[in-house]
């Protein structure tokens, strides 16, 4: 049984057909130009899956489809999502059925990345488990019971915007001291370089004080890793706060293993280890029980995943 994944995202459109067995058979990507407007964007998306399914020959039984923003308990409509100017509310699921002509169903993106990881990533063995997706932004997905937990209106998991500090900077949240606004790639990045601005001595200020725009959190992981004290302190930080917002998640939902992955999740131990030690000194001492934070590193290929396997399961 194949099917088509695709992860809809601001800058770039990634599309797979996967094999419900075997996982992967081809994959594509294209840009997603959204100053264009949707229907451009939907025009090309189509074109792209036609000549992704008539390159391998094969009859997709259904489309998945990975979107940013709140989506529906109907899986076919998304509300105001972020970085797509001139989209309010629009059933995705219709503009592909009517260009493609093969049934479609849609989904938040990080809830596909976390049904990516259970079925075919590290939580493959965890029928319960919160993931937090480190990327650009913060997002989230909780897995129940080997399903997806969507809430009363299909908006559950909004795991970025959990607030841990009213006084704190600012993200996308509505308010100061959403945990993105700690681990967002961009958010990180700003607090490390108003840091290393008052450290003209270390390494990372002579490399980036020309341009701190360039900083990343990559930058500061390959620091930590050469034993940069600054860029391990940095990372310390922002995995305890990390551990504050696990506290907020385990003692609201009672699922004890969490799933992080994204690319600043790539910092590993600089994140995890604080993150572990904080959220076990807080967590009340019934839930510390099976508490444990994963890794995935299936990074982007989670969503496509987990959009097909989607289709697989709600379209056959």
């Amino acid at each position: 049984m194949v099917s088509i994944g695709i992860d809809l995202g601001g800058t770039n459109i990634k599309i797979a057909l996967v094999d419900k067995k075997k996982g992967f058979i081809a994959t594509s990507s294209i840009p997603t130009r959204a100053e264009l407007g949707k229907e451009n964007i939907f025009d090309s998306l189509a074109e792209e899956v036609k000549d992704l399914i008539d390159t391998e020959n094969v009859r997709p039984m259904g489309i998945g489809m990975g979107v940013p923003g709140m989506v529906g308990l109907d899986r076919r409509t998304v509300k105001n999502p972020p970085n797509l100017p001139g989209w309010d509310i629009v059933n995705v699921a219709k503009e592909m059925e009517k260009r493609v002509g093969i049934s479609c169903i849609i989904e938040n993106d990080a809830n596909l990345a976390a049904l990516g990881s259970a079925r075919y990533g590290v939580a493959s063995d965890i029928d319960s488990f919160i993931m937090v997706t480190l990327g650009t932004g913060v997002g989230g997905g909780i897995i129940f019971q080997n399903k997806i937990y969507k809430g009363t209106t299909g908006s559950a998991g909004e795991l970025g915007h959990v607030i841990i500090n009213y006084h704190g900077p600012m993200s996308h949240s509505n308010t100061r001291g959403g945990i993105e606004a700690y681990l967002g790639q961009r958010f990180l990045s700003r607090y490390a370089a108003d840091i290393i601005r008052q450290h003209p001595k270390n390494a990372l200020y002579k490399e980036f004080s020309t341009d701190f725009d360039l900083l990343e959190p990559v930058d500061l992981s390959r620091a930590a890793n050469n034993g940069n004290k600054l860029a391990i302190d940095i990372l310390q930080s922002s995995g305890e706060k990390l551990g504050y917002a696990i506290v907020n998640y385990i003692h609201i939902l009672d699922i004890r293993k969490i799933v992080v992955s994204g690319g600043v999740a790539k910092a590993g131990k600089w994140l995890f280890e604080p993150a572990r030690k904080t959220a076990h000194e807080y967590l009340m001492p019934p839930f510390r029980e099976g508490f444990d934070i994963i890794y995935e590193s299936l990074g982007n290929e989670a969503a496509m995943l987990g959009a097909a396997s989607l289709a697989f399961e709600e379209l056959s």
